[in-house]
């Protein structure tokens, strides 16, 4: 179903904040830090974060659910392995099944860059075990500027935004928004969601029942519609308050190899922060930060085959929400940036099952039992800079408590001490070295403690033990005069690493034990790194990277004999020519390109999945005042393949016996964007 958007500016009040210049961010790459300036200014296609980084980044994998809201991959380690935190809020989807990660709960448009921290070189935010994704999104600014951009795209894709922003020398506002829908995309062989279940059910597969019903085929595959607004208060010359509201609204979202469809998916962030310079010797910056998050997810079987053969629908309705503070004080000493801190939140995760919008029976209703994980924590780094040497001692103490108001379900108290020590070497004005060792560590999540399934069967482990990283990383980066040059190796000891078992799932359904399908197993992560730039003349440059990672477990799960490690990608590639002409024309070709998965978990549903190579065009062409056109190719060569393996930790359509469901990635995609600045 195609839908006419339309996109009204209503008031004078609108502005992006920056300019979109995202090239002039004051934010320094590191060799252990990967700075990604250019989600919003070159990545316009959709609001998909996750898509953005992985055509951008080669150490992110996908993982691909829908047309939007899909989540990523960064080094093998997925969902809670990996902290994410918007403007310092941590966001938490409320599907157990992954179908509003984190990632989801901010859009493209209102990003000004991001920081992927890989490793356990993170002690100020909770969980941050093998690495933390912070997201920064665009601020106000005193001058009056705005932004409006117009898209469209292959398979009925339409999308408004603006953003507008403007003030006084101490009162800046901004106020964003942007509303979206996007069809049913279809694969290199043409097929759409429709077509890709139907080739599975000829198959054998998966049921007829997983199919859409007639009605419902020609459905869109989303709507998404967000607003931030932003108030910046300068108090005193050294005083700021920072205070933010972002709502994101998405209605009817599909996820074809998934047994249900979001009905809707809401989430509010609210963010207030208190920033104070120069106090006094001992007090350069302190900074107060209050947030609270909240997410509501229901999805159902009401679109599909299933509910009308049944005669009923089953809703699967949860909602989280997180409530968080963070005080830390940086001053210095001699040579040394001391920044000390104490971090709180509170996360509540609570879900049901309902029958054609009644609850299901007691014992059988809770999914997720009203349960709380509270975290308190302090943390501590010391940055020490002698003459070429740069060294960052670190410490975060833990104390953590998870509950369910299920008295049948036990609590589990964590306590750990976390840290890390890294050092940076610049051995000349264009090469610096880089050494860090540290120690992470994550809880349980809710879902793998204590979910119950709608028959009233325990899936959770309610005794794991939290999760450990001990790693070691290495790197280098050279500076010539045409480009630059950097390579990582690391290698991670991961202690209870929290694992699916397929095998006690299948055992269980079979009634002939009654273990739990998460189990804590130790295992070993290493890989390699390589990215660089090189400028071949004043107009034209290449960037490139590449990524592999190895991963095993020391042992095989109970009942299993297989040790690969899931969510594991095989060796994958990001590279791009771009050309400059007259500072109004830019042209990029992109390559992304990935090895086929040969070392998967495939008795917990892993699959082997092909190699491809993808190609895309892009190009801009500044013109008048302030306006400027967008138009690109995704996929040039139409090519069919998967990014996303089939781990049976979501679940997904499949056949007892066999193999689960494979989602397509998109084909050929046009699209064209419209912006006007001033």
């Amino acid at each position: 179903m195609t839908r006419i958007l339309y996109f009204s500016i209503a008031c004078a009040s609108m502005l992006y904040a920056n300019e979109i210049n995202l090239g002039t961010i004051d934010v320094e790459e590191t060799i252990e830090q990967e700075v990604v300036k250019d989600i919003h200014g070159e990545d316009i296609k959709s609001a998909d974060v996750a898509e953005a980084l992985f055509k951008q980044s080669p150490s992110i994998s996908l993982k691909r659910r829908s047309g939007i809201a899909n989540d990523i991959v960064v080094r093998g380690q997925v969902k809670d392995n990996i902290a994410i935190t918007i403007d310092g809020a941590k966001v938490c989807g409320a599907c157990p099944n992954r179908m509003d990660p984190p990632i989801s709960h901010v859009l493209a448009n209102n990003i000004d860059y991001i920081e992927i921290n890989q490793g356990p070189f993170d002690v100020e935010d909770f969980g941050a075990l093998s690495a933390g994704v912070k997201v920064h999104t665009i601020k106000p600014t005193q001058e009056i500027h705005g932004d409006l951009n117009l898209n469209v795209g292959s398979w009925g894709y339409q999308k408004g935004s603006f953003s507008l922003s403007g003030g006084s020398s101490n009162l800046r506002f901004l106020l964003s928004g942007s509303t979206e829908v996007g069809g049913q995309y279809e694969d290199g062989n043409g097929d759409d969601f429709v077509g890709q279940i139907d080739k599975n059910i000829q198959a054998g597969a998966i049921p007829a029942s997983a199919q859409y019903q007639d009605r419902y085929k020609d459905m869109d595959a989303y709507n998404k519609d967000t607003v931030m607004a932003k108030l910046f208060w300068d108090i005193t010359d050294n005083q700021e308050l920072r205070l933010s509201y972002t709502a994101n609204r998405s209605d009817d979202i599909l996820y074809p190899s998934s047994k249900m469809d979001a009905i809707y998916d809401d989430s509010d962030i609210l963010n207030a922060e208190y920033i104070a310079r120069d106090l006094s010797d001992y007090s350069k910056e302190l900074t107060i930060q209050l947030y609270k998050t909240e997410v509501e997810h229901p999805m159902s079987t009401q679109y599909r085959k299933s509910s009308a053969m049944m005669g009923f629908e089953m809703t699967h309705a949860l909602t989280t929400d997180m409530q968080g503070a963070k005080i830390k004080n940086s001053f210095e000493i001699d040579n040394h940036i001391i920044t000390a801190g104490i971090d709180y939140s509170l996360r509540n995760w609570d879900g049901g099952y309902y029958k054609n919008g009644t609850p299901l029976p007691e014992a059988k209703f809770h999914s997720i039992y009203d349960v709380d994980t509270t975290n308190y924590a302090l943390f501590l780094k010391d940055s020490i800079k002698f003459d070429k040497l740069l060294v960052d001692v670190a410490l975060r103490y833990d104390d953590t408590e998870v509950t369910s108001q299920n008295s049948k379900q036990q609590a589990n108290d964590y306590n750990q001490l976390n840290g890390y020590i890294t050092t940076t070497y610049n051995a000349n004005a264009s090469t610096k070295y880089f050494v860090g060792a540290g120690k992470s560590s994550r809880v349980p999540d809710a879902k793998e403690l204590y979910w119950m399934g709608s028959m009233g069967n325990p899936v959770g482990t309610p005794n794991l033990d939290e999760t450990i990283n001990y790693e070691l990383d290495i790197g280098v980066e050279k500076q010539y005069e045409s480009g630059m040059i950097k390579a990582k190796i690391f290698y991670s000891i991961v202690q209870d690493y929290i694992a699916y078992n397929a095998s006690n799932t299948k055992m269980m359904m079979e009634n002939k034990v009654t273990w739990n399908a998460y189990e804590n197993v130790d295992a070993t992560v290493y890989g390699i790194e390589l990215s660089g730039t090189y400028m071949a003349t004043d107009s034209l440059y290449f960037d490139y990277g590449l990524a592999y990672q190895v991963g095993e477990k020391d042992t095989p799960l109970t009942g299993q004999q297989g040790t690969n490690m899931p969510d594991i990608a095989p060796l994958k590639f990001n590279g791009a020519i771009n050309y400059e002409y007259d500072e109004s024309l830019n042209l990029r070709a992109e390559l992304v390109a990935s090895d086929s998965w040969s070392d998967f978990d495939s008795e917990n549903g892993e699959q082997e999945l092909d190699s491809y190579a993808i190609l895309n065009l892009k190009a801009s062409k500044s013109f008048a005042q302030g306006f400027e056109l967008t138009v690109g190719i995704d996929n040039l060569l139409d090519e069919e393949y998967a990014v996303s393996n089939t781990y049976k930790d979501l679940i997904l359509l499949t056949v007892p016996g066999n193999e689960v469901m494979l989602l397509n990635e998109p084909g050929r995609y046009f699209y064209a964007n419209l912006r006007y600045r001033f």
